[in-house]
């Protein structure tokens, strides 16, 4: 792809809705960046959306492309602030959503609740059979379609699920069923399954189904209002919609899958950090994400984001959709730290959010987070935290750390908070350790990139305890998922069950396959009016041993797939390594099976010139650029530590730890012995001296 492609033709803006900030980021004809970082509004995120966009004087009629990720169907979910949901299933198999796995949320004792999306009394069934080879057993009746839709209106749902057994085999019962309903349901709001998700497993197939349901006339409303707003001040193109695939969409059309947005703003940031270390060098990378709610944790091998089709967004609700396959726990600046009833320290995953925010906001906050402990130790400036207009003393807050931490585990203010920090940085350690080393990855073979507000407060002792020998911090990490909204493609993921033994696959059978979701997806990017300049084919399979049901995902070459080429030798090569890496083992005499083929189809997007990042002012060392000392807490003391202005190191700029990098949208902390240096697009690359070393 052309990086400098994307100069010409209006302004382009990407704008991402966190937990606690809405961040914005300007790309103008000159190829010039502007940002702006404003608190986010939960009632109603398009007024922080829109507040964003004042707040970097954005004139809306000249802007050409605006990128928005959301986290609406996220939030909606998890809070469960969700539409009624009514479902049209196969007899006998009503209720197949609520008994799913037969877990338990508390696997001791097997104690828990569970409630499903869709509740018992909207959970109606016809009486049709179609098998998995998808021969009909018994036909569908219309009428008796009619019937149930009506009988799930009168009870009063919005949106509804067609969901029949193996209809990823065989549709034509779910099709006949969707052109029933669509004649009576007074709304788009029908979620037709195999739609969604084309693969075996009813139980997950169906979650799948239910919480595309469940969302989309949230999403729907929302992008809505935000669409009229935004043309009420000018603007006249379409506004695309970053999924969590890490793909964008047009709003016209993510609302029909809006089960793909997802953890959309957390796969804006990994394509985000995917794209700048490409053009730093780097092809191994684990994305560590910090803002004011949440971690973000992923793996990029190669330079491509690892995609997962097993998200558990909640307990016992996955979704198989493709997604940037994101660790997320609740750490972020704004949580919350406790000492719970034993006596044990514990941060997160409560969060104080935008409102009322951390004590040292000073908008209501009085519970202790991780922002507090940061201030407390020096590492925050006490008079420039974004978006603050009454900030509390950093003594006043570590007085109200003491009262509320300190005390019952015998500990200063100044404990309190290097405590709160260290309990902190567990919990994140233990989320890389997951996403690599849980997967057959070293984590010393990658380069952690750290951004979000809080990323690099974090970064440096996290490499430490790791081993990871380089830190990298983008020139913007405060908004870096902003930069992923404008860096984002398009893209459409296509996945079909073919559950074969390798032994018996016919590859020509594959390749049709392949061929058929390829003519999908170029037939989609076909529906776009924004500007493609180029496509680019993936395509994976999903297998497994016979009798296993984990599946393992593998790449597989695009063209001799396509072409029939591909032999089930190659194949159960490639498997057969996968399997190794990530557990370490060969088992060559059981069967391989392939279960599912996925095709991906990206539409290239104008791109962004990487230089474009780099401040407009900067010095070439980074004694210029050095605009304070103060004391900050370092290994159970205080140093005294200069204070370094971002926007004043120029490339080439090398320092040592201890230090402390200031800007507008973050703060990095480098400790003592490491070293710094920024490189020709203005990254701070951070060598580590790890305690592995020597």
């Amino acid at each position: 792809m052309n990086e400098q492609a994307g100069r010409a033709g209006g302004l382009r803006v990407g704008i991402d809705v966190g937990g606690t900030f809405t961040d914005l980021m300007l790309v103008d004809e000159a190829g010039r960046v502007r940002v702006a970082k404003t608190p986010t509004t939960p009632d109603n995120q398009a007024e922080g959306v829109l507040a964003a966009l004042e707040a970097a004087g954005v004139d809306l009629s000249a802007v050409s492309l605006l990128v928005h990720g959301t986290t609406t169907t996220t939030n909606a979910f998890l809070e469960r602030r969700i539409a009624r949901v009514g479902l049209i299933t196969t007899k006998g198999f009503r209720d197949v959503l609520e008994l799913g796995r037969r877990t338990r949320p508390r696997p001791y004792g097997m104690t828990g609740t569970f409630e499903p999306l869709v509740e018992r009394p909207f959970r109606l069934e016809v009486d049709e059979r179609i098998t998995a080879e998808g021969e009909v057993l018994r036909p569908l009746d219309p009428e008796e379609v009619r019937g149930r839709a009506r009988a799930l209106l009168d009870m009063g749902c919005e949106a509804v699920v067609i969901h029949f057994l193996h209809a990823y085999a065989n549709p034509a019962h779910e099709l006949l069923a969707e052109r029933v309903v669509r004649e009576l349901w007074p709304n788009d709001y029908v979620t037709v399954g195999h739609r969604i998700l084309s693969e075996y497993r009813e139980y997950e197939r169906g979650c799948t189904a239910s919480v595309n349901a469940a969302v989309q006339p949230v999403l729907d409303r929302y992008l809505r209002r935000l669409e009229a707003r935004l043309r009420e001040r000018g603007y006249r193109h379409e506004l695309l919609v970053v999924q969590g695939n890490g793909g964008t969409l047009p709003a016209r059309m993510v609302v029909e899958e809006a089960v793909k947005t997802l953890m959309s703003g957390p796969a804006a940031g990994v394509i985000a950090a995917a794209w700048c270390a490409r053009q730093a060098g780097f092809a191994h990378v684990i994305t560590y994400d910090m803002g004011g709610t949440s971690t973000d944790v992923a793996l990029i091998e190669n330079g491509v984001p690892a995609v997962s089709s097993e998200l558990e967004l909640a307990y016992a609700m996955p979704v198989h959709v493709p997604m940037v396959d994101v660790v997320t726990l609740g750490a972020g600046g704004g949580s919350i730290a406790h000492v719970d009833a034993g006596g044990v320290l514990r941060v997160g995953p409560r969060s104080a959010g935008a409102v009322p925010g951390p004590i040292a906001y000073g908008r209501g906050g009085d519970e202790p987070t991780i922002t507090d402990a940061q201030l407390v130790l020096g590492r925050l400036p006490p008079d420039r935290l974004t978006g603050v207009e009454r900030p509390v003393p950093p003594a006043e807050v570590a007085r109200r750390l003491e009262e509320r931490i300190g005390r019952p585990l015998g500990l200063d203010g100044v404990g309190a908070a290097a405590a709160i920090l260290r309990v902190a940085d567990d919990r994140m350690a233990g989320a890389i350790r997951t996403t690599s080393l849980a997967r057959g990855y070293d984590p010393r073979d990658f380069v952690l990139f750290a951004f979000g507000g809080a990323g690099p407060l974090h970064a440096s002792a996290l490499a430490k305890e790791l081993g990871i020998p380089l830190v990298l911090v983008p020139p913007r990490p405060g908004v870096t998922n902003a930069l992923g909204c404008l860096v984002a493609d398009a893209r459409h993921d296509f996945v079909r069950t073919l559950n074969r033994p390798l032994a018996t696959l016919d590859v020509q059978d594959l390749a049709a396959v392949a061929r058929a979701q390829l003519g999908e997806g170029e037939a989609a990017l076909g529906r776009e009016t924004t500007p493609i300049l180029g496509r680019e084919v993936r395509i994976s399979a999903e297998m497994k041993f016979e009798g296993q049901t984990h599946l393992i995902r593998v790449e597989l070459p695009a063209e001799e797939v396509l072409s029939g080429r591909l032999t089930r030798t190659r194949l159960l090569d490639v498997f057969a390594e996968a399997y190794d890496r990530r557990f370490a083992v060969r088992l060559p005499g059981i069967p391989v099976w392939l279960v599912n083929l996925q095709t991906t189809v990206i539409g290239r997007r104008p791109g962004l010139d990487p230089h474009a990042l780099l401040p407009e002012r900067a010095a070439s060392d980074a004694e210029a650029a050095c605009i304070g000392v103060r004391p900050v807490w370092f290994s159970g003391r205080f140093l005294p530590t200069p204070i370094l202005a971002r926007e004043r190191l120029a490339p080439g700029a090398r320092f040592q730890g201890p230090a402390i990098v200031e800007q507008l949208d973050a703060t990095t902390v480098v400790e003592p012995g490491d070293e710094g240096q920024v490189d020709a697009f203005g990254n701070l690359v951070l060598r580590v001296r790890s305690d592995w070393e020597g």
